[in-house]
């Protein structure tokens, strides 16, 4: 099993079984999930292989002996880095299987956690270097710390799905006079959702109305059940409840809704972040961690069956579920100009949505590393 670089653009019995399946707990960056684990989870021993076969290095990398000329003029340093079960804990499996093989120039901790507000807490209180967060905390952390945290990339874009039952919902516009149960409300699925349904002529709560669920594996039980005909749901539970119950389609992808709303945007759900202490004291190890993450990200997309067996052997997600799952999930490496012009976009439509969704205000040039 073969690492490549490559760069990657922009174009985490019915409702028992479903409950053991989901995994209680997957990351959407969307609002309340079950299960926390904030442990922080070493890279395991040099043990780990799929299939019998060790990740290795990219085909056109040095062997091990010899150094890298490209990498060896970076230091590397201990990161601590905080990730969520579900697509960001997904992204980021394969890199925690490489460090535990000592394929890494940085030495890596890493924290597999079940809310947002875990990684808030990480970054703020200084316990973790690097985390995973919704795009819009990305903006409040900013706001809150006065400019302790920036943003790095976008690492997952659109997670959200229409579901159905009843086989009547084909377009937007079929959603008109139904009613949609939903998850996270006063966050990013919230706004979005709305944002689609006025976008198309629709004022939610008039001509679609919204029922929220505290909790994915609640709505994702319920549906499976038959006791929710229209839902929204992130991925993998999307995947989860089809898998479960073969009566029940994903209508409508509302990544694509969003794009046709707003051309020239993306529904951006998950930011990579950075303490900007430690991205002051430690460039090398920084920008060898982006390295490392877009070769993680990569192998997850072209290697789903195998990536899928690393993330099993994690606890982020059942290796059936993160197989389906992958390829609807989105998951990226968008850095630089391209990143900071996508994010902006993106604030500006929560902003305008609530100022509070984004910290009370637009974060200035400071919030974005370009690197």
């Amino acid at each position: 099993m073969k690492y490549r670089r490559i760069h990657i653009r922009y174009a985490k019995l019915k409702a028992m079984l479903l409950a053991v399946l989901i995994m209680t707990g997957l990351f959407t960056g969307c609002g309340v999930v079950n299960d926390p684990v904030t442990d922080p989870v070493p890279a395991p021993p040099p043990s780990a292989a799929v299939d019998g076969a060790p990740i290795t290095q990219d085909d056109d990398a040095p062997p091990d002996d010899e150094p890298n000329p490209q990498e060896d003029s970076l230091t590397g340093a201990h990161v601590r880095v905080g990730a969520l079960r579900g697509p960001t804990g997904m992204g980021i499996a394969a890199l925690m299987d490489r460090a535990g093989e000592g394929l890494t120039t940085n030495e890596y901790t890493f924290t597999i956690g079940g809310t947002p507000e875990e990684m808030n807490a990480g970054l703020v209180s200084g316990e973790l270097d690097i985390a995973m967060v919704p795009s819009n905390l990305a903006s409040v952390l900013y706001n809150r710390t006065e400019g302790d945290i920036r943003v790095l990339s976008i690492n997952t874009l659109g997670l959200l799905y229409i579901l159905d039952s009843t086989g009547e919902i084909n377009s937007i516009e079929d959603l008109r006079g139904k009613t949609i149960n939903a998850t996270g409300q006063g966050a990013i699925p919230q706004y979005a959702l709305e944002h689609i349904l006025k976008g198309n002529g629709m004022e939610p709560g008039v001509d679609v109305e919204i029922t929220y669920n505290a909790e994915h594996t609640e709505l994702a039980s319920l549906m499976v059940a038959g006791d929710v005909a229209i839902a929204m749901l992130p991925q993998p539970f999307v995947t989860t409840v089809t898998m479960q119950n073969s009566d029940i389609a994903i209508a409508l992808d509302l990544t694509s809704e969003w794009e046709a709303v707003n051309p020239s945007t993306a529904l951006i759900m998950g930011n990579i972040v950075v303490n900007a202490d430690f991205l002051e004291q430690n460039p090398g190890a920084v920008e060898l961690f982006l390295r490392d993450y877009e070769e993680s990200v990569a192998f997850a997309n072209s290697n789903p069956e195998e990536a899928a067996q690393i993330i099993e052997r994690f606890d982020i997600v059942p290796a059936a579920v993160a197989q389906r799952a992958i390829p609807r999930s989105n998951l990226v490496h968008i850095t630089g100009a391209e990143m900071r012009q996508l994010v902006e976009a993106f604030l500006q439509v929560m902003f305008e949505a609530n100022p509070q969704s984004v910290g009370g205000a637009l974060p200035d040039e400071g919030f974005y590393v370009i690197r």
